[in-house]
């Protein structure tokens, strides 16, 4: 057995969402049965000082090694860094990816991507360029469960997709949750809203098993009707977002499918937190593909076949195991003793991609990322939903 490379990562930005990803990064990647790479963290930056990234390198269990920074624009001059990690706001992704691409760093960038498709072109332009790796990190692509989703989908036991329905909501009173206006699912100089980051999920499924799926030379971009109802408080956020899309097919291949994919802040797919009705609902001919909740994280599934088939699947995420003291999770969520938050597999792909002298993601090119934030573009037009220009520009440096 060859010895697995190791990946230096740097990581940008040390708020939650890079705190869980970085615990994950750091588990034994033996344990999800991945043996080609290892990963280790060189450095952190926060934006805010020093001693904040400091504490992040102890508090997820870094290497005493690992280096902390102040600033983003020393993280990226850091010559033992092989790929960045940037966890900032996606109103923060266009300028710090650039940043990370201009020093000649490889990037794996949190969703949504940027926030409209004119800053994802350009840094895709920018990374063939430079000749660099830059992947959109939608985790939930990576999954076991949706690989095993898209290999029923293209083996035929539903036959071809006629319906997806997706759902990613939260019920969520904004009015008492977020009254100052500034937290990031509000916050119009945050992007705020459900659209880029909750809904994004919900488009993911659709695109992941209604694009995705398709062989790459014959798949067409969807046409898109969009409902979208602003945040009353702010009113340059989207509340509750709902996109029907129609994805183009010729006949032989079971003609054009059709997709709803909706998200809400304030209304949840399932009440009380029982995630006992299915969130994604895949229907062909033959029969169904469900998956629930939460649509982010998914750990069950159920195929459900007109002959009276019913294959029921859960999918533990794996992790250091029982009795080693070790918790993950995101937020206020905990999940159980030794149990991964499921962001491994996509930092296992950047790092795979990484060694092979790949520059995109397996399970979603830079294509496909660019694609589904136009549908989003689309989305916000119908529903005149607008940023900040500082936001929205491609024009790098901006200071935000």
């Amino acid at each position: 057995m060859s010895t697995p490379k190791t990946i230096r990562w740097g990581i940008l930005a040390t708020g939650g969402i890079a705190k869980t990803f970085t615990k994950d990064l750091l588990v034994d990647p033996q344990t999800r049965g991945v043996t080609n790479v290892k990963h280790t963290v060189v450095a952190a930056a926060s934006s805010s000082s020093q001693s904040r990234a400091q504490d992040f390198l102890k508090d997820t269990g870094c290497p005493a090694d690992a280096k902390a920074y102040g600033s983003y624009e020393e993280l990226v001059k850091d010559p033992n860094i092989d790929i960045i990690y940037i966890a900032t706001p996606h109103s923060h992704h266009y300028q710090n990816a650039m940043l990370c691409l201009e020093a000649g760093k490889n990037v794996l960038c949190e969703k949504a991507f940027t926030v409209n498709a004119a800053q994802a072109k350009a840094l895709a332009e920018k990374a063939k360029e430079k000749d660099l790796f830059l992947m959109e990190a939608v985790w939930t692509r990576y999954f076991p469960l949706s690989i095993y989703v898209r290999d029923l989908i293209t083996s035929g036991r539903i036959g071809p997709v006629v319906r997806v329905t997706a759902d990613n909501g939260f019920a969520t009173d904004p009015e008492e949750a977020f009254g100052d206006g500034k937290h990031r699912l509000v916050n119009p100089d945050l992007a705020g809203g459900a659209l880029l980051d909750l809904g994004i999920y919900s488009l993911t499924w659709v695109f992941q098993t209604l694009y995705h799926t398709q062989p790459e030379k014959t798949r067409q971009p969807p046409k898109v009707l969009a409902a979208v109802k602003n945040y009353s408080q702010t009113k340059a956020a989207d509340e509750t977002t709902t996109i029907m899309l129609v994805f183009p097919r010729s006949p032989e291949d079971g003609g054009d499918a059709h997709a709803v994919a909706t998200t809400s802040i304030r209304v949840t797919t399932t009440p009380g937190g029982t995630h006992d009705a299915p969130s994604i609902r895949i229907s062909g001919p033959k029969g169904e593909i469900q998956v629930f909740p939460p649509a982010f994280r998914p750990t069950r599934t159920k195929l459900i076949l007109n002959d009276g088939t019913v294959e029921e699947k859960h999918w533990p995420h794996p992790g250091p195991g029982k009795g080693s003291g070790w918790y993950n999770g995101f937020g206020n969520g905990k999940n159980a003793e030794g149990e991964g938050h499921g962001m491994f597999w996509e930092a296992d792909e950047a790092a795979t991609a990484l060694l092979e002298g790949r520059k995109e993601g397996k399970y979603e090119g830079l294509a496909e990322s660019i694609l589904i934030m136009e549908v989003m573009d689309e989305v916000r037009k119908q529903g005149g939903l607008v940023y900040p220009e500082k936001i929205e520009t491609t024009k790098y440096p901006t200071e935000l």
